[in-house]
């Protein structure tokens, strides 16, 4: 069976390393996951407000159905100021509405977290767990990925060049694909 997963990539920036790893990933994935990267950048703020008009944004209907219609999530974040970017949180936060009703319960999920420092993003991971286990996702618990000095796994175009980054991309993908096979097969 291929399971489909929603990829949600925590740089808006096209050519950001966070989205080159995901897509080094991608490529490395076994022929059970198929990834759909799921855009959020055009994500109004979340306000209930707006929830309870009865009048939802097109972009919420576009990202709530996207994501509900899969059988996984896969989160690659960049950390920002010791945390997740915003307009990740924000989308964690859309998806999660309305009560009852949210489009991550039982989601067999994962986070890589990327950075150029030394410590790969661990905040950003950490804050990325925090919410999705109050919604129900199960969080892989290994391997850990916290991609540390991103800059220098990449050639100039693009691609991945470390070996020793393309082993643990291929360690870390394919037990992603053993754990949501784990949860999916229930």
């Amino acid at each position: 069976m291929t399971y489909r997963i929603a990829v949600l990539v925590g740089s808006l920036r096209q050519a950001s390393w966070t989205r080159k790893v995901a897509l080094a990933m991608q490529k490395l994935a076994p022929a059970s996951l198929a990834f759909e990267f799921v855009e959020f950048g055009d994500l109004p703020a979340y306000n209930q407000d707006i929830e309870e008009s009865g009048t939802l944004p097109p972009e919420w209907v576009r990202f709530r159905d996207a994501v509900r219609d899969t059988h996984g999530v896969l989160f690659f974040t960049p950390e920002y100021n010791r945390g997740m970017p915003g307009f990740l949180k924000n989308a964690i936060d859309v998806g999660s509405r309305p009560y009852g009703k949210s489009v991550w319960s039982k989601k067999p999920g994962a986070v890589a977290s990327v950075s150029p420092g030394l410590i790969g993003g661990m905040a950003a991971n950490l804050s990325i767990r925090q919410p999705m286990v109050f919604l129900d996702v199960p969080m892989m618990q290994q391997p850990e990925a916290y991609i540390g000095n991103v800059a220098t796994l990449f050639d100039d175009a693009g691609e991945l060049k470390s070996e020793d980054a393309k082993k643990f991309f291929t360690t870390f993908i394919h037990g992603y694909a053993a754990w949501v096979e784990r949860f999916q097969a229930k």
